[in-house]
């Protein structure tokens, strides 16, 4: 069955489970977060979507979306003197969005849900996601923060989305991560992915991999 929610694209992948903050200061943004607030705070629900090419703001604003995102409700909300926002919202489930309407005052979108099957994880696939990800913050202890507070989740399904979360991996990385079909195969993708930072972080030790990638390089 096809919904609309209200639609925020975003140059990021956001997974269910995870918090995370927004600075909302478009007009359209704005007027979306205006919309939200006029519902009870369990009803401030809207869907965001990875923007594949393009921008978040803007007169042209996204050109192409992926079209696996998530539902996400607004926790938080702090109005600012200029009118923007900044504001906390959490992810709960996926969605697949059909087609986007852009002809309100905030880009609407028909979706349908895309649930995640309730299927086992082999405890071996379960120990080696937790063993990597231990030896990844272990390898970036003397070069940046530890990406990721306390004990990871027991439960296999959060502590799929959240290594998905917090591993720095590109945007197309993460989104594949956000379409795996289930639990398992997420934490063999994480896995995989992991590993291969591992492996160019002792080519280049001072530096993640994808941080390499994403730095701009002149030849000037």
């Amino acid at each position: 069955m096809t919904d609309t929610l209200p639609m925020f694209p975003l140059n990021s992948v956001l997974f269910p489970g995870v918090s995370v903050p927004l600075h909302v200061f478009e007009d359209r943004y704005r007027a979306l977060v205006h919309h939200l607030l006029r519902s009870e705070p369990t009803d401030r629900v809207f869907g965001s979507v990875g923007i594949r090419e393009g921008y978040e703001v803007g007169d042209h604003g996204a050109q192409s979306l992926y079209r696996v995102g998530c539902r996400v409700q607004l926790t938080e909300v702090e109005s600012n003197a200029d009118g923007s926002f900044d504001v906390v919202a959490v992810g709960l489930d996926r969605i697949k969005l059909d087609r986007l309407d852009t002809t309100g005052l905030f880009p609407v979108g028909h979706v349908v849900d895309l649930p995640e099957p309730d299927a086992g994880v082999d405890e071996a696939v379960l120990e080696r996601a937790r063993a990597t990800f231990t030896a990844y913050r272990t390898a970036l202890a003397d070069i940046r923060a530890d990406p990721y507070e306390g004990s990871l989740p027991r439960d296999p399904g959060y502590l799929s989305w959240t290594l998905a979360a917090v591993a720095p991996l590109p945007m197309s990385e993460r989104q594949s991560l956000l379409e795996a079909d289930d639990a398992e195969e997420r934490l063999l993708l994480v896995t995989d992915l992991l590993r291969a930072e591992l492996r160019a972080m002792n080519v280049i030790p001072s530096l993640p991999a994808t941080e390499v990638a994403r730095t701009r390089w002149s030849p000037n």
